[in-house]
Formats: structure tokens, C-alpha cells, sequence
């Protein structure tokens, strides 16, 4: 059997505390660790509006009693929230997690249909958003079944909608004797069994599938990563959406542990964002790659002084290795750090320990975390050694529970060893860094050789007429499948045949026969999720349905 281990020591991972009890009434809680003026907390950057961790407990403790005693939340039911990034949202999520209910995060980009469908898959008892969603929120809520009076705003007031601020009231009001206890685990449970989150993974295929996150799952991953984070990481710049893995781990649970300040920004501008940089000076970034493609390309990056900034965090997906180069030549003083994992594995399987964090790391998803073990299932159903590719296996304490009511995609992914198949491959070479190179389903089949279209958008990336790319495969009668490139073409470039020939003769040049681009198509922009994830299944439909802009094909493409 070849396993590959974590180097990191074992994580100490309590299995009978509850998600709540562990960050804001055990030993590992920074209440029981710091003075009360030396806490940290949640602070909104634009309305300088804060609670610290002290706060944080005092608050939903009162929102939970609400809930419980007035509005009848009852243990496992779940609680849904649905807004941008606001200092009540950490406060409501953990409000509910005290009194063993579940939580899920929907993205405030979603629209009617798809909150519906998330808070009917979700069965969600408990609905709480933001003035701005409200629209959207309440002819969903209408639709799953929820009456306005289970409908809660987590900021500002509106006419006939009980608030966040009147919940805390409302719980106040029952007195210090009259607060509901905290959720416990029962007899003979322990904390790994017990679901705490339902996040949607954004699984490329079909609707998406609510993900079982356990109270042991976010516990794991805290550890893991506290680990591998330095001593000096005090601010942590929340930009991320909260609902996303990361947001729910990296930005509201793991700060709370670290006792480090979250500077919140709830609605996302790159002036916002490097205003804060700068008015923090914070240290270490927590970005996606669409936010550091434009740090290196948005010319207003030039006007802020950012000499203050020692590291550039990314994770959700790859990063080119152009924009590497373009980062560590405009940054030369910083350094770069990445994890590797899903919604699956409750965000990190692999993470940059700070041994690592130099640029020559920075193309590999980091080293494999604390207490967890990793397997690469070559295409013959071997297991790989160093430096051979194959599918990524993950196991740990962080591999989530699996999907709500979908048994045939749980045994699917996570199986009977209790190993998660990512559908990613990859692989781990010398030094124990992972490199992924491309998800196992947009694999380009030509002629039975898979090609990776990471690998021939990075290439493309690299043309100097070239501003965004997504490579997908196209059907062909003779190869089965062919590689075909949408182009966004820089400012000021013109769509025409010739500069569709000079891409398809730059990657002739480059890559080997069976890589070759059969055709280029011009497009205005590629269709991102907000994590930067290329949705593929929208340019697969266009394809079906018609073409976005100039197509050149490559007539002279032979036979092979």
C-alpha cells in the first residue's frame, strides 16, 4: 500500500465537544486564554460596526434563547442564512450551532429558483438575510414553505421582519437563569456524527448537492491549519463570501481559535479592498486567483503603497503560472501560500506549512495537513509512487460525513475505507507537495491520450494578445475529441482570422500533436463562479446552442 502521511505532528482533536462549547467554553476558547480588552472579534471595515468574541457568546446565547423559546427551533432543524459579508452572520450562524441546529450558507448572488431549491433541499426551518436580499429572499422563503414570521433580517430593519438586534432583545429579556443551555452531544455520540453545516459543493455535474459538514469536521481543520500558521497572523481581511468552505472555516472559525481581528468587507470593490489593505496594513491576503489576476493587472494597484504586505494566500482554484511570475515580480518582498482541497474535505487536504512559503512552492497545493493520509489511484487502478499521477484519495478528521439524502453520490465519492475521491489528479513528488493537474471530468480525451485543459490555458495565458482563456473539448469524428480555445483577446487587440491562426500556431509550436487546438472562438468574457472555478457547463451549452463570437478552426489540422 502506498500512503502518503502528513509530517505535521497529530493534531489533538477533542471528539466529545460541540463545535460552540469548543470555541467559546473550553480550554481552546480565546475567552478562557486572553483579558477581555486583549479579544479580538468580527469588525464590519467600511462601518467600523464590532464584536469581539465576548460579545460574539453573549449575543447568541440571547439570539438562540430567542429562537427556542419564541420561535420554536428545535434541535437539528436547519437555519439557513443568505447575505453578504456582515459581522451578524458569524453571530446567527453560531447562535444557531449552540442549540444543536444546523446551518446553511446560500450565496447572495443566487437567484429565486436557486434559493428555493437550496432551502428546500436543505429543508430549512429558519431563514435569515440582509435588506438587499430581502426581495429575492422572501418570494423563496414563500415558495419552500416558510411563513414571514421564520424569516429574520440580520441587519437594518423593514416593516413586518423581526431583526437580529430584536432577537437579542427578545433573549435578553428571559434573563441570565432564563437562557436555553447549549446543545450537547448525546450519550454515546461523538462529535464526528453529529452534522453541523450543510454547505453546497459546486459540483460541476448536475444540481448542486448539499455537503454533511460535522462538528469534528470544522474542529479538524482549525487544528490542521493553526498548525501551519505563523504566530504574527493577528488580522485576517475577510473578502471571501462567508458561505463558501473557506469563508465558513478560514474567516469565522479559525480567527476565533487564532484570536486574530476579522476585517469584514461585505460587498466586494478592488478600490474597497486595497483601501483596507493599506488602512489595516494587514500582512497576509486570503484571496481567490480572479482577485490576485487583477492585482497584478489593474492599474490602480499602482496608487496604494502595499510594501506592508509579506504574503499572498490562495486557494478554490489553480492559479496560472503566469500570473505567479507576474506576482512575485511586482511583489518581490512577499511570499505565497496555497491550499488544496473542497467542500469535501471541510476546505484544506494539503496547505503550505511556513517552511514553504518562498515562490519556488508556489505551483504545488502545499503538503499534506496534520492526522491525514493521501492515496493516488494511477488509470490501472494501482497506487502511485512519488511523482506519479493519478487520482487524488483523501482521508482525515476534516473528510466530511457525506451528501444530505443522496446516498448513490455519497458512495460515489467517499467509500467504504473512508477515503474522498476528489476527482482531481495529481501528484505528490519528493518533498511531499501535492501537484494537482487537472480535474479527472474535463479531461480532453483525444484519441484515448487525455489532455489537461489547465495545461493549455496556462500556455495560452502566456500570449502576449491573451487576456482570459477556458479550454473545453469538442467532438470530432475522427480523434473522438479535440481541444477548442475560448479567447478573451486583450484591450485594444482586434478578433480576427489572423490572430485566431497566430494562437492556434503558437500552441503547434509548443505542445506536442495531440494538444493542438482544433479551433479558437472569440468571446467577450469566460463564465467564473465567484471563486474563480471556470463553469464549463455553460460554454458546454453554448456550444450546443450556437457560437459566442468569431470561430477559426485550424484547416490544416492532419490526420494523426
Amino acid at each position: 500500500m502506498v500512503i502518503f502521511k502528513s509530517k505535521q505532528p497529530p493534531i489533538d482533536l477533542p471528539t466529545e465537544l460541540t463545535d460552540w462549547d469548543w470555541l467559546f467554553d473550553s480550554s481552546y476558547s480565546p475567552i478562557n486564554k486572553h483579558p477581555p480588552n486583549e479579544l479580538a472579534g468580527f469588525q464590519n471595515a467600511i462601518t467600523k460596526e464590532r464584536v469581539n468574541w465576548a460579545d460574539v457568546k453573549k449575543y447568541s446565547t440571547y439570539i438562540s434563547t430567542a429562537l427556542v423559546k419564541k420561535y420554536g427551533l428545535k434541535e437539528g432543524e436547519t437555519v439557513a442564512l443568505f447575505s453578504q459579508n456582515t459581522v451578524w452572520y458569524p453571530v446567527a450562524m453560531f447562535a444557531g450551532l449552540r442549540v444543536g441546529a444546523k446551518i446553511s450558507g446560500a450565496s447572495p448572488a443566487y437567484n429565486v429558483e436557486e434559493i428555493t431549491f437550496a432551502l428546500k433541499t436543505a429543508d430549512a426551518k429558519f431563514l435569515m438575510t440582509t435588506p438587499s436580499s430581502m426581495e429575492i429572499a422572501a418570494v423563496s422563503a414563500k415558495a419552500a414553505g416558510l411563513p414571514q414570521s421564520k424569516v429574520f433580517l440580520l441587519e437594518g430593519e423593514l416593516p413586518g421582519y423581526t431583526s437580529v438586534q430584536d432577537l437579542i432583545r427578545i433573549g435578553e429579556s428571559y434573563g441570565e437563569s432564563g437562557q436555553v443551555s447549549a446543545f450537547k452531544l448525546p450519550p454515546g455520540k461523538k462529535n464526528k456524527e453529529v452534522c453541523g453545516f450543510l454547505s453546497f459543493s459546486s459540483g460541476t455535474t448536475g444540481l448542486p448537492k448539499a455537503v454533511m459538514i460535522s462538528h469534528q469536521n470544522v474542529i479538524a481543520q482549525c487544528l490542521q491549519i493553526q498548525q501551519i500558521t505563523p504566530e504574527t497572523q493577528t488580522k485576517i481581511m475577510a473578502v471571501l463570501p462567508l458561505f463558501h468552505i473557506t469563508g465558513l472555516v478560514h474567516q469565522m472559525h479559525l480567527p476565533v481559535l487564532l484570536n486574530a481581528e476579522v476585517v469584514m468587507l461585505p460587498h466586494f470593490t478592488m478600490e474597497k479592498m486595497l483601501d483596507i489593505i493599506c488602512e489595516y496594513k494587514l500582512s497576509e491576503l486570503l484571496l481567490v486567483p480572479p482577485i490576485l489576476i487583477r492585482l497584478v493587472r489593474d492599474p490602480i494597484v499602482d496608487k496604494y503603497d502595499l510594501s506592508h504586505v509579506t504574503r499572498f494566500s490562495s486557494g478554490a482554484a489553480p492559479l496560472s503560472e503566469e500570473i505567479i511570475q507576474q506576482l512575485q515580480k511586482k511583489f518581490p518582498n512577499t511570499g505565497f501560500k496555497q491550499g488544496y482541497g473542497m467542500t469535501e474535505s471541510c476546505s484544506c487536504i494539503t496547505a503550505h506549512p511556513p517552511s514553504n512559503f518562498s515562490y519556488k512552492y508556489a505551483h504545488s497545493g502545499g503538503a499534506i495537513v496534520a492526522s491525514t493520509e493521501v492515496k493516488i489511484i494511477k488509470d490501472d487502478g494501482t497506487e502511485a509512487n512519488v511523482g506519479e499521477d493519478g487520482e487524488v484519495l483523501a482521508r482525515g478528521p476534516q473528510v466530511v460525513i457525506g451528501y444530505l439524502n443522496n446516498e448513490k453520490a455519497t458512495r460515489e465519492t467517499f467509500d467504504a475505507d473512508g477515503f474522498l475521491h476528489t476527482g482531481d489528479r495529481g501528484a505528490i513528488d519528493e518533498e511531499g507537495m501535492i501537484h494537482i493537474s487537472d480535474r479527472i471530468k474535463e479531461l480532453i480525451k483525444v484519441k484515448g491520450i487525455g489532455v489537461a485543459p489547465a495545461e493549455l490555458e496556462d500556455l495560452l495565458l502566456g500570449h502576449p494578445k491573451v487576456e482570459d482563456v477556458a479550454v473545453m473539448s469538442v467532438k470530432d469524428d475522427y480523434s473522438g475529441e479535440l481541444p477548442k480555445a475560448y479567447v478573451v483577446l486583450k484591450p485594444g487587440t482586434e478578433e480576427n482570422t489572423a490572430v485566431g491562426k497566430e494562437l492556434i500556431a503558437y500552441v503547434k509550436e509548443k505542445k506536442v500533436r495531440y494538444k493542438w487546438v482544433k479551433e479558437v472562438e472569440f468571446i467577450n468574457e469566460i463564465p467564473k463562479s465567484p471563486s474563480g472555478k471556470i463553469l464549463r457547463r455553460v460554454l458546454r451549452d453554448k456550444e450546443k446552442t450556437g457560437k459566442f463570437g468569431l470561430v477559426v478552426k485550424d484547416e490544416k489540422r492532419a490526420k494523426l
